[in-house]
């Protein structure tokens, strides 16, 4: 004989008890889903910012000089994508010892600017440090410049920092010659408010290193923000430093004073470190470097809007290493 069992349907209290319980459990894994993914993304999340951050001063590294003397090769961070910055030299801008001034600029650009100046040390510096101070936006930052061993760079990783002949590790950038540079007239100048004051440059590549070519950094008779040619796509670079395209180029910025009181006929591209594509900047994609202007001669015609004293510096790079040469500019009504 078989007995056939029968199960008691549950009641209606056990079945509510029953999806209770499969809806904690559900609403348990939900939680979890969305706080893992949570995490995930904020742990992929790169808030950039136009304004309101800091510029932190940066020590980029030494090299030794034929007399025995070391140069000591400091640049910046700006945080921001927008705000500009004009700290004068003294408590808040000031490289110590020996200063506050050592050379250092008073307009801090957008995002990164490297290598921007040397500092000359004597050869029994020893274990003395030089130290940046720099405060914006209410804190202050400090670069700390030593001759510790980690810090010694030659051309190949000055080239290798700023991305130079479009990211290449090639052992020839580390013979790599600067550009040569020249800027015809007198180091000081007069000018009056609203009146173009015409600056020429002379620079050229000794070596040709890295050579200009097809592809990133291929030459172009069109501006910097034109379309490009089919052949000249934007590659990402392959390493997480921004990539600069080969080729001679020259830009002026204002190193000291009001930036935003200056203008300069054409527009300069950028020698900061500006990855927005059509940015007008060697390191915005794709990297329409233009060919130098017959025999090498920079022509370009800055204008100042307030009195003051400023300093114009012509930077040339060929991609990879920069040249540097000033002229300090008195302006009048």
């Amino acid at each position: 004989m078989v007995t056939k069992l029968r199960l008691k349907p549950p009641s209606n209290a056990e079945r509510s008890v029953r999806e209770s319980s499969l809806l904690g459990a559900r609403l348990l894994l939900a939680l979890l889903a969305a706080l893992l993914l949570f995490q995930s993304a904020s742990a992929q999340t790169r808030f950039t910012y136009s304004s309101g951050q800091i510029v932190s001063p940066a020590y980029e590294g030494w090299r030794q000089n034929e007399d025995g003397s070391f140069s000591m090769l400091f640049g910046y961070m700006n945080a921001n994508w927008l705000q500009e910055f004009d700290v004068p030299i003294g408590p808040d801008n000031n490289i110590e010892p020996g200063g506050p001034d050592q050379g250092q600029p008073t307009h801090f650009y957008p995002r990164r600017n490297p290598f921007l100046f040397t500092i000359r040390v004597p050869k029994d510096l020893g274990n003395k440090e030089l130290i940046w101070t720099l405060t914006t936006n209410g804190k202050t930052e400090h670069a700390y410049a030593s001759l510790k061993n980690d810090y010694m760079i030659d051309n190949q990783v000055i080239s290798t920092e700023v991305g130079g002949d479009g990211g290449s590790l090639r052992d020839e950038l580390r013979t790599n010659l600067p550009p040569e540079l020249k800027v015809e007239g007198d180091a000081r100048r007069t000018a009056k408010v609203g009146e173009p004051l015409t600056l020429i440059a002379f620079a050229k590549d000794p070596d040709n290193i890295p050579a200009r070519r097809g592809g990133r950094g291929a030459s172009s008779a069109a501006p910097p923000n034109a379309a490009a040619p089919a052949n000249l796509l934007y590659r990402p670079p392959s390493s997480l430093v921004p990539a600069s395209g080969p080729g001679l180029r020259l830009s002026w910025i204002v190193y000291r004073g009001k930036a935003a009181t200056v203008t300069f006929s054409p527009d300069q591209m950028k020698t900061w470190t500006d990855t927005r594509a059509y940015a007008n900047s060697p390191w915005s994609p794709p990297y329409l470097i233009p060919e130098p202007p017959p025999e090498n001669k920079w022509v370009v015609q800055a204008t100042f809007q307030e009195p003051g004293t400023y300093v114009l510096r012509a930077v040339a790079s060929d991609g990879s290493l920069f040249t540097y040469d000033n002229v300090t500019v008195t302006v009048t009504r």
